[in-house]
């Protein structure tokens, strides 16, 4: 209690006039960050939602509190510069710009689905800069952490090198998160544009953002890339055996986006893989089967192996629908009951329509077959085929049409008089 009333007996009156109006400047300046935001945060996370589409929950929901850190910071940060404060008003300021700016990085980055550790992270670094300015700087901090390190040749590693590495990492990380949120909304909603060509140009534009975002950071850190040039050897030869496949199924999703030869929403057929393409991702493509499993195909293997695409150039596709009839029916009312079967699910087309074939006079039935029309296959087959066949049945039930099921005459070509007489030992058993 003595020294810090003896540190307050060494302010003057500028000191105390100059601290009270940073504590007014910092109230003021939330209010009007408070009041700014009720205003304008519904209109911005609006403005977000349109933006960013369907991934803009994250900070849609946290716009309100992004908008008042953010007003309230850009006035602190407008204050502390303005004028050479004294100690204890410019410690204010820190203070509340510090507090601010943290509280920004942290809605900000939560909002973009990051981990915790990582918001916390780097608000915990850009507290520590911009207080530790308004107390003097950063250079002791700076000096502590340079001295802690090692050098390799003519390199100086230290930690404040690996915390500079590491932050610049994770900033650059969510800004491409966030530009690349923003660049996939705008494609979608370019209209000149297919969905198989918003899908390649949206991945193209993420591999970009990440080319950009590594020469960037390059950049920031200071590293010498011709530092590097011992190593780009065996790196490369790391990339070829390592990362070939990798590699290779990047290559073969962008060529099939590129010639469109298996688009998503297309029903496909790869080895015993049935369903519609979800996804075509960097590494593979996601098919949805009709039980709701996705399996997930290497982009390379769609490009090497044979694949039987339903809807590649239209999306119309003919179901088979095996039917056998009693040799004693009448076959031409058969056919007919057949074919009203066929027309009563609303899926079958009624252009082309549905046709029955005689195929086949099998041993025990007359052998027909349904043929309908469907355009729409993602939504399943067995489905339709179910519906025909029930209504099938009830109208062969109601005409007197038998479905015949195999029968088997055993003939006895001679009958024993009489059994033989078992051995002794079996008898006494």
């Amino acid at each position: 209690m003595t020294d810090l009333a003896a540190w307050a007996g060494m302010l003057d009156y500028h000191d105390l006039v100059a601290a009270g109006v940073s504590v007014a400047i910092v109230l003021l300046g939330w209010g009007a960050a408070i009041l700014t935001a009720r205003k304008a945060g519904p209109r911005m996370a609006e403005f977000w939602e349109q933006r960013a589409g369907a991934r803009s929950e994250g900070i849609a929901a946290r716009m309100c509190e992004l908008v008042r850190y953010l007003i309230a910071s850009l006035i602190l940060a407008i204050a502390f510069n303005a004028d050479d404060w004294p100690p204890l008003a410019s410690f204010i300021l820190g203070l509340a710009l510090a507090a601010s700016t943290a509280l920004l990085i942290i809605g900000l980055v939560r909002g973009l689905h990051m981990p915790r550790w990582v918001a916390l992270l780097l608000a915990g670094f850009a507290f520590v800069a911009i207080f530790a300015r308004s107390i003097g700087g950063l250079k002791p901090i700076t000096d502590v952490l340079n001295r802690v390190g090692f050098t390799l040749g003519t390199t100086r590693v230290s930690l404040l090198s690996v915390i500079d590495i590491g932050v610049t990492l994770l900033v650059l990380l969510a800004v491409v998160r966030l530009v690349s949120r923003v660049a996939n909304q705008s494609i979608k909603r370019t209209k000149s544009l297919d969905p198989t060509q918003q899908l390649l140009t949206q991945k193209l534009v993420g591999v970009a953002l990440l080319v950009a975002a590594f020469f960037i950071g390059i950049d920031i850190v200071g590293i010498d890339l011709t530092a590097l040039a011992v190593f780009s050897g065996a790196f490369g030869l790391a990339v070829g055996f390592g990362l070939q496949k990798t590699f290779g199924n990047l290559i073969a999703g962008i060529i099939l986006l590129m010639d469109r030869s298996i688009k998503p929403g297309d029903v496909i057929v790869v080895g015993e893989s049935f369903g519609h393409v979800s996804k075509i991702g960097v590494r593979a493509v996601s098919i949805v089967t009709r039980d709701g499993k996705e399996h997930l195909i290497p982009n390379e293997n769609l490009m090497t192996q044979e694949v039987e695409n339903w809807s590649y150039s239209s999306p119309n596709v003919r179901v088979h629908i095996p039917v056998g009839v009693a040799y004693d029916s009448d076959l031409a009312l058969a056919q007919k009951l057949m074919v009203q079967a066929a027309m009563e699910p609303e899926r079958v087309l009624k252009a082309p329509k549905p046709t029955v074939w005689l195929r086949a006079f099998g041993e025990s039935s007359v052998d027909h077959e349904i043929l309908v029309w469907i355009a729409d296959p993602e939504a399943g087959v067995g489905n339709v085929q179910s519906q025909i066949l029930n209504r099938l049945w009830i109208l062969f039930k109601e005409n007197r049409i038998e479905i015949p099921f195999a029968q088997r005459d055993i003939r006895v070509k001679e009958w024993p008089q009489s059994l033989p007489e078992p051995p002794p030992a079996a008898a006494a058993k």
